[in-house]
């Protein structure tokens, strides 16, 4: 018996696009976030309701280029909305939409980190309920709700308004059965073309690191699963590139190597080579078995979080990292054919108490060096992000250094921009120049001419034609890295023109005026009184 379409309800997830340009636009326009799609992908199984999982870059668009729901909503009306918090850079446009749509009488929900540990800020800005923690039950319990099935009250793990209060139900516990859910379905996405993949196995990281919000006892589930997903998405799409946004990939040893084992055999199967990319701990490189097992599985590129170079950050992050170790393990990890992704903070601050004082410039120096020894394929450099949830924010805003967020917004929050007055003798603006040096010197315009010579090259690389495997990696590594330089240059490019063009200098010599102000009014009064940088900007 089919169901009457006009009582049919819609489910619309959106995925706020980021405010402006900024360094990952490019990469944003090949992929999405895992979590809204499976989100959607349980809320589209509920009887009676129609799931799109809304995407930012195709499709009807208003005259300043952002995605017009207006247009969306005239089409196709939603009688609940879904909002992804998971970027606190993009959660001011999350905010603006929200508010569109709650105007409109649309149940209006909101998840992800941001959100989860900014409830009472959501809730005043254009969400009616903020889901804590995971969604994929949540969601078919809130879509109750609005088929009248349900009350908010009966669901955990939730907050909303009540008679102008804000309530908030019994915790919910974390999933750790995701054998009982359905794979993620792409196929929910509209105006999209994902060319690499997003899948996971593991929700949590238990390495507490001091800048992450990611926390709590890693959960994971089968390696079979994870292959599920990979297979889905090869005989739906034909796809050839996966990205695992698991932390830490290798946390479940016995797991890994058995996914590593199932993926080599489905490539054989399939006589075809499939790409990932997966997140590791830098000192995974000691385990030669998960090494091997990972090259089997042609697992090719590995994105490692190095942090620092300098040992006295990497202890205020609660990074357990030996810097003597970091260059022999990279070397390690090249010998084994991986190519490597450096993730970096530059200018972590220290902790109150610790006697380290040491110039941007010298700074830069330490990092240069690291990066030329350690022969990196590609690099990405970014300043400390106090992001909500994480006890990095909580010091900074003891410590009353946070720029108030009616100086420097939300927007601002993506590792690009200084937000805090950092440790002397360094300055904000000397952060910000320092990471645009590093970025500078590894991706510049020489690259191009050394593609072309490296393209010219391949006949006479291949000679003699004796262990031609090897060979061409060799040629290909190079080749990649210099394509990718020069990518990279064109990015920082353009990146560089609009931090001109939004005047950020500006912005940022009138928030540590402000900050100064308020220091001096507030040094009397106790902390738990004083927190200017939690107040949200409208």
């Amino acid at each position: 018996m089919e169901t009457d379409k006009s009582k049919r309800k819609l489910f619309r997830m959106i995925i706020p696009m980021y405010p402006t340009f900024n360094i990952y636009s490019r990469v944003a326009d090949k992929t999405t976030a895992l979590g809204p799609v499976c989100v959607a992908t349980c809320a589209n199984k509920m009887p009676d309701w129609d799931v799109e999982n809304n995407y930012h870059f195709y499709g009807p668009r208003t005259k300043d280029g952002s995605p017009d729901h207006n247009e969306l909503q005239r089409t196709r009306p939603a009688s609940a909305v879904g909002f992804y918090g998971g970027l606190t850079s993009t959660v001011s446009r999350l905010y603006k939409v929200a508010q569109f749509y709650q105007e409109r009488g649309v149940l209006t929900i909101g998840g992800g980190y941001h959100v989860d540990n900014m409830s009472e800020e959501a809730l005043n800005s254009g969400i009616d309920v903020v889901v804590h923690g995971e969604g994929d039950e949540t969601i078919t319990e809130l879509l109750e709700v609005v088929d009248g099935r349900r009350s908010l009250i009966s669901i955990p793990g939730i907050s909303f308004k009540e008679n102008g209060q804000i309530r908030r139900t019994s915790n919910r516990a974390p999933i750790t059965d995701f054998d009982r859910f359905p794979l993620p379905d792409f196929g929910l996405l509209r105006y999209a073309h994902v060319s690499v993949f997003p899948i996971n196995r593991t929700r949590g990281c238990g390495m507490n690191c001091e800048f992450c919000a990611v926390k709590g006892k890693a959960r994971h589930a089968s390696p079979e699963r994870l292959l599920a997903q990979i297979t889905k998405q090869v005989e739906t799409y034909d796809a050839k590139e996966f990205f695992v946004v698991d932390d830490l990939f290798t946390q479940d040893k016995n797991g890994t190597l058995r996914f590593c084992k199932l993926l080599a055999d489905y490539q054989r199967r399939i006589g075809k080579r499939l790409i990932l990319g997966v997140q590791i701990r830098l000192d995974s490189a000691k385990n030669t078995e998960i090494l091997k097992a990972m090259r089997q599985a042609n697992i090719d590129c590995v994105y490692i979080g190095y942090e620092s170079v300098i040992k006295e950050e990497l202890k205020a992050m609660n990074k357990r990292l030996n810097v003597k170790d970091m260059l022999w393990l990279t070397q390690r990890l090249r010998r084994f054919g991986f190519l490597i992704h450096g993730m970096f903070i530059f200018g972590y601050p220290m902790r109150e108490g610790v006697n380290f004082r040491v110039s941007a410039k010298e700074r830069v120096r330490h990092f240069k060096s690291f990066i030329k020894k350690s022969r990196l394929d590609t690099v990405q450099t970014l300043l400390p992000v106090p992001l909500p949830g994480t006890a990095l924010r909580q010091r900074l805003l003891e410590q009353r250094r946070i720029f108030d967020l009616r100086d420097i917004g939300w927007e601002y929050y993506d590792g690009n921009f200084p937000l805090f007055i950092p440790d002397a003798p360094m300055t904000p603006e000397e952060m910000q120049n320092s990471i645009v040096e590093l970025m500078s010197k590894f991706y510049r315009f020489q690259h191009l001419p050394a593609v072309w010579l490296r393209t010219l090259s391949f006949p006479f690389a291949m000679l003699p034609l004796v262990n031609l495997k090897k060979r061409w990696w060799e040629w290909y590594r190079s080749w990649r890295s210099h394509v990718i330089g020069f990518g990279g240059w064109l990015l920082m490019k353009r990146w560089l023109s609009h931090r001109k063009k939004i005047k950020f200098l500006e912005h940022l010599r009138q928030a540590r005026h402000h900050l100064t102000e308020r220091r001096e009014m507030q040094q009397h009064l106790p902390v738990q009184a004083v927190k200017p940088s939690d107040t949200p900007a409208h």
